[in-house]
């Protein structure tokens, strides 16, 4: 009888795109695996409630340490799978010249160029929390800027749209993340430090399960690591290549030649 573990994820495509990498792993060694996805501190709640046994994966220390923390005591780090940081980010065809903090953003010249609404992506998220203190302690608000969640395909679209038209806008986002893969975005200076630092995409497990882990099955997912540039390209495979997480995995390995 297959040994069965529940994976959950935080419901972004990005983090469906580490839990299949993660998935396969454990089919290699003959597990049975059930994936679930939740907003992100809804998720927490299901792993520190025992609904999921594997959450892919927390943000720690800045983004999603305050949700992690009730369940820490039960809880066991196995790797960094990527080291993911908030930016905001403008478009490669406005100049550092004329933009390159977040403070120009206040500038004459940039106010009656760039756009006011910063779309983002649902509350719960790191970048969203972030951002709504951003234009606080910026005084942006002041200018008429204002950030405004969204749902995902909202802001990207957003932002692919700009660029298409090739306005001024400023976009809230993070690395890793499907755009970059095809997009040079530039990160603005943030000399406040209000965007959390490099956080470590960490994969964590409930003690309760992780005593059924064969050791070889153990060493292989505290190897794993497949970096930003990784989960960039498997982000888009599935957003704009239109693959599943599971199909986005076999391309990847498939396009560099791993087994």
């Amino acid at each position: 009888m297959k040994k069965t573990l529940r994976i959950g994820h935080i419901d972004l495509s990005f983090h469906a795109a580490s839990a299949a990498l993660v998935c396969t792993v454990f089919e290699k060694y003959g597990w049975q695996v059930e994936m679930t996805a939740s907003p992100h501190e809804e998720m927490f709640k299901r792993y520190g409630k025992g609904e999921v046994d594997m959450l892919v994966s927390a943000w720690l220390p800045a983004s999603h340490d305050d949700y992690l923390a009730p369940y820490r005591d039960n809880t066991v780090k196995l790797t960094v799978l990527y080291h993911p940081y908030c930016i905001w980010g403008v478009p490669d065809y406005i100049s550092p010249s004329d933009v390159a903090s977040v403070e120009d953003l206040l500038r004459p010249d940039v106010l009656l160029k760039m756009e006011k609404r910063i779309l983002g992506i649902n509350p719960g998220a790191g970048i969203s929390r972030f951002s709504r203190t951003m234009v606080e302690e910026y005084q942006l608000t002041h200018s008429g800027y204002y950030f405004e969640n969204g749902s995902e395909a909202a802001c990207y679209s957003n932002f692919e749209q700009a660029v298409s038209d090739q306005r001024w806008i400023v976009v809230p986002l993070w690395h890793p993340q499907f755009l970059h893969h095809r997009y040079t975005i530039r990160a603005l200076e943030e000399p406040k430090g209000l965007l959390g630092g490099q956080d470590e995409a960490t994969l964590i497990v409930s003690r309760s399960v992780i005593g059924d882990f064969e050791p070889p099955l153990l060493a292989e997912l505290q190897a794993l690591s497949p970096g930003n540039d990784a989960i960039s390209e498997l982000d888009y495979l599935i957003c704009r290549e239109n693959k599943t997480p599971r199909q986005a995995v076999e391309s990847w390995y498939q396009r560099h030649s791993r087994i």
